[in-house]
């Protein structure tokens, strides 16, 4: 690994602030379409200025049939001597969430060496993550009741006191109850598990566990960051009836952990908040200044960064794949 990835951390926490700012101006629109465009645009943008040799493997992808930051795509400067890693993005990990003005949307992307990050054949997993003190003490195997009372033992908690985080979907419906008879505590969101999978490894989050089915290009963001802060994620594929269809070898019963999903010895992590959620703030707007909140995290030195960071209106420009130039940020 080369010596000037270390200065590809701070460019990486630029691309997400880029992608963060564009997206937050249609903060409440009602147009997730909006929200995930500016994201994108901003974030390419920016990605074509590092010094990089990067190549997508988890990208907007055909669900979002998406012209720019697709599966395959390259980014960054390509200079002759710039490290070859691959990326994996979610310009918006919530798009719902900033279109209705709601909590815990962030702008989202990994880098690590190349063939590390894991691409997945199922759109949906289901997933099992917590922090440093719960490592290797669970067991995406077990039952909710066992696995919730091996976390309030091991945390010295109550099982009550115990709080897990759940997307809120139909198909939770027995894991939710399943929970509520154990007694431990839930808390539903309604999109971005990222940011609420990554929470259980942070001190004071309120949040001690993530489980249930959602997405699999998730997951390996999620990796990512737990992977520098000593959490982890347990991962097993959650295949649709069409993708069982297409691929009878599907091994559903294959455990992956944080190393299967983000390996190698230096993975790099940036989010940066959106609307104000568990991980971060939101994107702030003040008089002529705007306030942005980034996370970046370091795998190979265990470095986390919290980064504020001050924008000013008169000066800051982003720059926008589809116009080819900088603009100036506007409200």
């Amino acid at each position: 690994m080369k010596e000037n990835e270390r200065e590809i951390t701070l460019e990486l926490i630029r691309v997400t602030e880029a992608a963060a700012l564009n997206a937050s101006k249609h903060l409440g629109l009602g147009d997730k379409e909006l929200v995930d465009q500016a994201a994108v645009d901003a974030m390419r943008g920016m990605l074509e200025l590092v010094d990089l040799k990067g190549t997508v493997v988890i990208g907007e992808g055909e669900k979002d049939k998406a012209p720019m930051l697709y599966v395959g795509e390259q980014v960054g400067n390509w200079s002759e001597n710039s490290p070859e890693m691959d990326i994996a993005v979610d310009p918006i990990d919530g798009t719902r969430l900033v279109a209705n003005g709601l909590p815990n949307a962030i702008a989202v992307m990994a880098a690590a060496e190349r063939g590390k990050l894991a691409s997945l054949p199922t759109f949906y997993s289901q997933k099992l993550a917590c922090g440093p003190e719960l490592k290797g003490k669970l067991d995406i195997n077990a039952s909710v009741r066992e696995n919730l009372k091996i976390a309030a033992a091991v945390l010295g908690l109550d099982v009550n006191e115990i709080t897990v985080a759940i997307l809120n979907r139909k198909r939770h419906e027995k894991l939710i109850d399943n929970i509520r008879k154990v007694g431990a505590r839930i808390k539903l969101i309604s999109d971005g598990d990222i940011a609420a999978a990554i929470a259980t490894a942070l001190p004071n989050s309120g949040i001690n566990l993530y489980m249930g089915i959602g997405g699999s290009p998730e997951a390996v963001l999620a990796a990512s960051a737990l992977k520098a802060i000593d959490g982890e994620i347990q991962l097993k594929l959650f295949p649709t009836d069409e993708e069982k269809g297409e691929n009878n070898d599907l091994d559903v019963e294959k455990v992956y952990l944080t190393d299967d999903l983000a390996g190698g010895d230096n993975v790099i992590f940036s989010a940066t908040g959106v609307t104000d959620g568990d991980l971060l703030k939101g994107v702030r707007y003040s008089k002529n200044l705007v306030v942005t909140y980034t996370i970046a995290m370091r795998s190979k030195t265990r470095t986390i960064r919290k980064v504020e960071a001050f924008h000013d209106l008169a000066h800051k420009t982003i720059a926008l794949k589809s116009l080819g130039i900088n603009v100036k940020l506007e409200r």
